[in-house]
């Protein structure tokens, strides 16, 4: 369980994994501790990302806060004058100046906590996640179960090939997979199958 330093110079958190593996739900807690400890808490998304909800950030077991959805990671700038803690999800869908901003929030002595998909279905690094990753103090990796045997899933296994980088879904296109099952969807894909 990570444990918040007990500093206030501000520093960068990344919480990373696959879908379902409970990143916005770790982003949730960490965020809601922040406010119990009565600091200034204020949360930002995609504007793209409306799965849910278009206003709230909103893990799958239906836990949520009030977000700020945002179309450039700039605007994140404007909003965050008395500001102690800023929670972003969903960062592998925004735009390449996120890490700069970020670095710029933590620069200022902000506390910043970011949540998003390291790899995409492709099982390739996802978008600005790296940087994030590499610049951040904390990184914490969080793992699903893997859907067709049990076992630790660090894999997003979308059903379909077709849609692009990026696709919004749920359980009814993607699923968490181990190395083991991925490959094997993957080359039952590639065979024209569905698995």
């Amino acid at each position: 369980m990570f444990i918040e330093p007990k500093n206030n110079r501000g520093w960068i958190e990344v919480v990373c994994g696959s879908m379902f593996s409970g990143k916005t739900e770790e982003l949730i807690r960490r965020v809601k501790r922040a406010k119990i400890a009565n600091l200034k808490v204020r949360i930002f998304k995609p504007k793209m990302e409306t799965r849910y909800d278009k206003v709230k950030v909103v893990s799958h077991d239906d836990n949520y806060v009030d977000s700020f959805p945002v179309d450039h990671s700039g605007e994140i700038l404007r909003w965050i004058d008395d500001v102690e803690v800023i929670g972003i999800d969903e960062a592998q869908f925004f735009d390449e100046g996120l890490p700069a901003v970020c670095h710029q929030l933590a620069n200022m002595g902000k506390r910043v906590v970011i949540a998003g998909l390291d790899m995409d279905y492709m099982a390739q690094p996802f978008g600005v996640m790296p940087n994030l990753m590499a610049m951040a103090e904390y990184v914490t990796k969080v793992h699903a179960i893997c859907m067709q045997c049990g076992d630790v899933a660090q894999y997003s296994y979308r059903f379909t090939k077709s849609g692009g980088q990026v696709q919004l879904g749920e359980k009814d296109q993607y699923e968490p997979r181990c190395r083991s099952c991925y490959i094997k969807g993957m080359a039952s894909q590639q065979a024209g199958k569905r698995r």
